[in-house]
C-alpha cells in the first residue's frame, strides 16, 4: 500500500490496520495548526506507525525527526520512507521498542513538536504523557499533539491543554508546558 503526503509524494505503508495511518484530513489540519513552526525544529513521533507524520515533518523542513515504534516491520518501512524525503541538512532516527522505555533514553533532549498516536484502546496515554513531562522532553515553547477517541481527555499535572479539535471519530488534544514553568 502507499499513501500521499506533502508535496504529492508517495510513501509505503504496511497492509492491514496494524499501523492505521493518520487520516489525510487530520494530518492536513495538524500541519495547518502548526504551520510555520516545523522548519528547523525538532520533531518526536511516538507510536510512529506508518511514519507519515514524521515524513511530513521532514518535507516541511524539520531539522531532526525521531520516531519510536515497536513493530520491526514498520520500522523498516518508515526508515525507507524517511530516507526518500530527508535532505542533506536534516537527520532522522528510528528507535524500535517500548515507547515509555525509549522515552527515558531521550532524557536531556527537548523537542519543539511531539506527535503521539497510539492504538486508541491502548493503556499508553497516561504513562507516555507522564514520561514526556518527567523527562522534560517538550521544549519551553513546544507543543504536543495527542490523537485519540473523541470524548476522552487525559489530564497530566505537568502539562496543560491548550486546544482540542475533533475530526469525525478522531480527536487531537494539544498540550504545552504550563506558563509558570517557563
Amino acid at each position: 500500500m502507499s499513501l500521499r503526503i506533502y508535496g504529492n509524494r508517495l510513501i509505503k505503508t504496511l497492509p492491514g490496520q496494524e499501523t492505521r495511518p493518520t487520516l489525510a484530513r487530520v494530518r492536513e489540519a495538524l500541519f495547518n495548526i502548526w504551520q510555520g513552526t516545523i522548519a528547523d525544529g525538532r520533531w518526536l513521533d511516538l507510536c510512529t506507525g506508518s511514519g507519515s507524520m514524521g515524513a511530513e515533518a521532514l518535507c516541511r523542513g524539520a531539522k531532526l525527526v525521531i520516531g519510536i515504534e515497536r513493530s520491526r516491520q514498520s520500522c523498516a518501512v518508515i526508515e525507507q520512507n524517511w530516507q526518500q524525503v530527508v535532505k542533506a541538512d536534516q537527520t532522522f532516527q528510528m528507535m524500535r521498542g517500548d515507547v515509555v522505555q525509549e522515552l527515558a533514553s531521550l532524557a536531556g533532549q527537548q523537542f519543539d513538536r511531539i506527535y503521539f498516536d497510539p492504538p486508541y484502546t491502548s493503556e499508553l496515554y497516561v504513562p507516555v504523557l507522564e514520561a514526556i513531562a518527567n523527562h522534560q522532553l517538550l521544549s519551553p515553547t513546544g507543543e504536543l499533539a495527542v490523537e485519540h477517541n473523541p470524548g476522552v481527555t487525559f489530564e497530566i499535572s505537568d502539562l496543560e491543554i491548550c486546544r482540542q479539535k475533533r475530526y469525525g471519530n478522531t480527536a487531537l488534544t494539544f498540550y504545552r508546558l504550563p506558563k509558570s514553568s517557563h
